[in-house]
């Protein structure tokens, strides 16, 4: 791959990845609403994504995109709206226009949060979202679905779960996504060939998940780290009702 975008390059899991991807491209491209400054094998795009205009500028010249780019909790249906759907659009479309062959969209596993925690589901279970946020996400998969079936476009849509350095309480016992894990993930998901349009739960391999793996094989991703590891820790006392946690009242 000559040139990979990433957006939202700026935030808590593009900052993970930004290092972690060196070598998966001969350029890095890392756009944010913010100024970032370039290392060595980076390119920097001051954009917003909910601007058509600033997602083809981002995109041209690009192989694949990572889309990372909008509200990561709930919001106001606005805000959403703008942000997580609307920007989710022009980059999908900016990818279209621009001839980008595949895109990484970071999807959450709040798209399917109202699933009751006794039930494990795979990517084949409906999507049952939480909140607007987990909505934004279910729709960003439909358009992958959409613009591979219509214009060819490559989809993988990762439901990520709780990307964090360390588990730090009893949910993450499911939910956990380590960042070297997530960083194999991501690497996966760019590299592996002919993958059409695809969704997999973005986890580590953890031992109490609710999520099952479908998929994982046909990235050729090996989950390295299990939450189990930390559960004298975090304590396994689960109050929640649905898979959503917090975010499914």
């Amino acid at each position: 791959m000559h040139r990979l975008l990433i957006t939202g390059a700026g935030g808590t899991i593009g900052s993970v990845l930004r290092s972690g991807l060196q070598g998966t491209a001969d350029v890095i491209r890392l756009m944010d609403l913010r100024l970032l400054e370039a290392e060595p094998g980076e390119e920097v795009v001051v954009g917003d994504v909910r601007s058509l205009d600033d997602a083809r500028r981002a995109v041209n010249g690009c192989d694949a995109v990572v889309h990372l780019a909008g509200i990561r909790q709930e919001a106001e249906f606005d805000a959403i709206l703008e942000t997580n759907i609307c920007g989710t659009y022009s980059v999908f479309e900016a990818a279209r226009l621009e001839g980008c062959r595949r895109i990484v969209f970071a999807s959450s596993n709040h798209a399917v949060g109202y699933y009751p925690v006794e039930q494990v589901i795979g990517t084949d279970a409906p999507p049952r979202p939480d909140t607007f946020y987990g909505l934004s996400k279910a729709f960003g998969e439909g358009l992958g679905s959409l613009y591979h079936d219509r214009d060819g476009l490559e989809a993988v849509c990762l439901r990520i779960g709780s990307f964090v350095a360390e588990p730090t309480e009893p949910r993450h016992l499911w939910t956990w996504l380590s960042h070297r894990d997530g960083v194999q993930l991501v690497r996966r998901s760019l590299e592996a060939p002919d993958v059409g349009f695809l969704v997999v739960f973005g986890v580590s391999n953890n031992r109490r998940s609710l999520w099952r793996r479908d998929g994982w094989d046909r990235l050729g991703y090996e989950p390295e780290d299990d939450a189990e590891a930390f559960a004298a820790r975090v304590g396994d006392e689960q109050p929640y009702r649905f898979h959503g946690g917090d975010f499914a009242r």
